[in-house]
């Protein structure tokens, strides 16, 4: 059965839209992973290894394994023989653009412990295609602040409010399991949590969606290994891949699992995009360096349709966007390799 999902809303900071097909419908509230995975260990970190934290820097514990798709080294994976027709559809003078920043812009994150009670999600649109919880374990660990304080949910608002993406990003670092919802809001008057999909990722496991599925994002991708954040870019290089938006897309190609669009030309749900070795970094504050050093040896991972060229980052108070903004803005399209579809 063909549904369709159209993600009308704009992401903070950006006209980013999330448009997406569904091509398959599923029983609701199976796990992304087999029976046979478990969580893995114990995150490790100071401070913020106990109780809610957010932007929380897991001790600088990597999210999901090292041969993970987010965390390959593709420095030298071959160029995609259509590469430059790729490059010719997005524009070679597009500029890039940091679709995150202080709040209310970027997409927050949240690690809580294993004890952070789990809460029932009524899925409003996709339940089909999206986890009741972790295995047998129901529920999503998310902190009653959220429901009544700002920036726990992407645009800033309160419980979600009603309008954007409002994705909730949420790391139960004791059993390093990470919970992601689209569309989350708290309905007050019906005192309950509501999405319009959700996904479970056990981050000591490679584990894909089913084939067809989405996610929290159009791409069936986990969103929060493919965010820039500050503590890493800060740390030094960046070592993994990073989310993308494109106006439009064609297909899936592996990892994902999900197609968002058929424009003919434009590159498919999955793609990596790869900042070329050439381009002159030098005069960039040293975290931004970091950031776009992670594009040269791990690239850009096209998640869901938006603005062309978008990198998302976590919303963060210590972003300096008078830096950021000009930085990426120096970024452009001819400056991408599109490495081999679906090079793993």
């Amino acid at each position: 059965m063909h549904v369709v999902r159209a993600f009308s809303s704009v992401h903070a900071g950006s006209a980013s839209l999330c448009g997406a097909l569904l091509l398959v419908s599923i029983a609701c509230g199976a796990s992304p992973t087999s029976p046979s995975d478990s969580p893995g260990s114990p995150g490790t970190g100071g401070a913020s290894s106990t109780g809610v934290q957010l932007a929380d820097d897991f001790g600088g514990r990597r999210l999901f394994p090292d041969d993970n798709w987010w965390n390959q080294d593709i420095s030298s994976a071959p160029v995609d023989p259509q590469s430059s027709a790729y490059i010719d559809y997005l524009g070679r003078t597009r500029a890039s653009h940091p679709d995150f920043g202080p709040p209310p812009y970027g997409i927050p994150y949240i690690g809580v412990g294993g004890d952070q009670p789990r809460v029932p999600i009524t899925f409003t649109a996709y339940g089909s295609e999206s986890d009741s919880g972790f295995g047998a374990e129901p529920g999503y660990p998310i902190p009653p602040a959220a429901a009544t304080q700002p920036n726990y949910i992407e645009g800033g608002v309160p419980g979600g409010g009603s309008g954007g993406d409002r994705h909730l990003l949420i790391v139960d670092r004791d059993r390093w399991l990470l919970f992601e919802l689209f569309a989350a809001h708290w309905n007050s008057g019906a005192q309950r949590w509501e999405a319009g999909s959700g996904a479970v990722f056990n981050l000591a496991s490679n584990a894909r969606r089913p084939e067809g599925w989405t996610s929290a994002d159009a791409a069936g991708l986990a969103i929060l290994p493919g965010l820039v954040r500050y503590d890493e870019a800060v740390r030094g290089p960046v070592r993994h891949a990073l989310r993308v938006t494109v106006r439009a897309t064609n297909g899936y190609v592996w990892p994902a699992s999900h197609r968002a669009g058929s424009s003919a030309g434009a590159l498919p749900m999955g793609a990596r995009l790869r900042l070329k070795s050439s381009k002159d970094l030098s005069s960039y504050p040293a975290y931004v360096r970091n950031i776009f050093r992670g594009m040269q040896t791990h690239g850009l991972i096209v998640a869901d349709n938006g603005s062309d060229l978008y990198v998302t980052g976590a919303m963060d108070a210590r972003w300096n966007n008078s830096e950021l903004n000009p930085a990426f803005g120096n970024l452009r399209g001819d400056d991408f390799d599109v490495i081999q579809l679906g090079w793993r």
